[in-house]
């Protein structure tokens, strides 16, 4: 009995030092989204505020070095135009820079309303490059659907996606079907968590090799359709990479990292939809929900 005490007397003094030992883990960059199903539903006070003063339905997951703002994360919106930043990303991905010199050919027939690039260029066609120009920076859906046929097709796309840990966007259409945005039809659909996420990894994170995450960032930098957006709520003179989305049902989205100066990059993935087909997005509640985001995170 008197060994068996000092054996327990023994353990018991050496637990203290076996609580205070650790083991150091390389720091965990995001690299996915998990299923809406998995997290219980987040709000954020001033977000629902801005759903009242909009009559809008809003979804924000923004993130810098510190704690995210979520708001509607883990819920489906229709992603609209904010693919053709990932299928840039899968046309860089699977192909050698070389590639990008390649010259599609086109019909009159794949023109649509938004073919603001493609429009002018059916007689010759266009470089793989031009059209990730076209569709990243003017948001031009005939160059979005090239990029698209070029990496296979929506299936694809989601493939791609699902390799760098996406297991929640989907592309199941092309322009303009993938604009419907219909309330509860989940094709063509992602979360704000899960596509900021993906953005985060093929624009700051390793998903592409330097020279081509230089090709994307460089477009998104450029593109003249977020304004009123996101870059609308940021300080006049910080860098924005973006992309933006819009289609039936008041859908706006924008896509956005932003790099405060002197601090960690942002990034920021607002989604917005309203109750009504032919219902006016309005880009005013995108850029107030960017304003409160970088107040609160810088």
């Amino acid at each position: 009995m008197t060994t068996s005490r000092r054996s327990l007397l023994r353990a018991l003094a050496l637990l203290p030092l076996a609580g205070c030992a650790t083991t150091e883990r390389p720091a965990e960059r995001v690299t996915s989204a998990p299923p809406s199903t998995t997290r219980p539903p987040e709000r954020d006070e001033h977000l629902l505020g801005l759903e009242q003063k909009f009559d809008a339905r809003l979804g924000v997951y923004a993130v810098g070095a510190g704690p995210a703002i979520t708001h509607r994360a883990d819920e489906r919106f229709a992603f609209c135009s904010t693919f053709k930043g990932l299928a840039t990303a899968a046309v860089l991905s699977r192909n050698p820079m070389a590639h990008l010199d390649t010259i599609i050919k086109y019909t009159q027939a794949d023109l649509m309303k938004s073919s603001t690039i493609t429009k002018d260029h059916v007689a010759t066609g266009m470089t793989l490059r031009d059209l990730c120009d076209a569709a990243v920076r003017y948001s031009d859906g005939t160059a979005g659907n090239l990029l698209l046929r070029d990496v296979g097709g929506p299936a694809e796309l989601t493939a791609y996606l699902r390799g760098l840990g996406d297991e929640v966007t989907r592309m199941d259409r092309i322009e303009p079907d993938l604009t419907s945005a219909i309330p509860g039809d989940a094709r063509d659909t992602t979360t704000p968590r899960a596509i900021g996420a993906v953005y985060q990894r093929i624009v700051l994170g390793d998903a592409l090799p330097g020279d081509k995450r230089d090709v994307l960032r460089d477009l998104m930098e450029r593109t003249v359709t977020g304004a009123k957006r996101i870059r609308a709520g940021v300080p006049r003179g910080w860098r924005v990479a973006d992309k933006t989305g819009t289609g039936d049902y008041g859908t706006a989205n924008d896509i956005a990292v932003v790099w405060p100066p002197n601090a960690a990059p942002l990034t920021i993935a607002i989604m917005s939809s309203r109750s009504t087909v032919d219902a006016k997005y309005d880009e005013a509640l995108i850029a107030e929900a960017a304003a409160y985001v970088v107040r609160t995170l810088t």
